[in-house]
């Protein structure tokens, strides 16, 4: 029986993740690496962790950054 590969992203919820970002990149980095308006004009945990649950794509670059970032170390 073969085990399926550890999901970087179990357990860890979206506040963690955005929150987590937040304290490594700075509102300025994130919004340079992700091209959300959320995060560039008057940003907030609580209106980014509401566009980011209504809209898929973004959740995923998100989920993807803070994986690549968890990468390096």
């Amino acid at each position: 029986m073969t085990q399926s590969p550890k999901d970087p992203l179990h357990g860890v919820t979206l506040e963690a993740i955005l929150n987590d970002l937040v304290a490594k990149l700075g509102w300025d980095g994130l919004a340079a690496r992700i091209d959300i308006r959320c995060f560039k004009s008057d940003p907030s945990i609580k209106s980014s962790l509401t566009f980011l649950r209504k809209t898929p794509w973004a959740r995923e670059k998100v989920e993807a950054l803070y994986i690549r970032l968890q990468k390096k170390g």
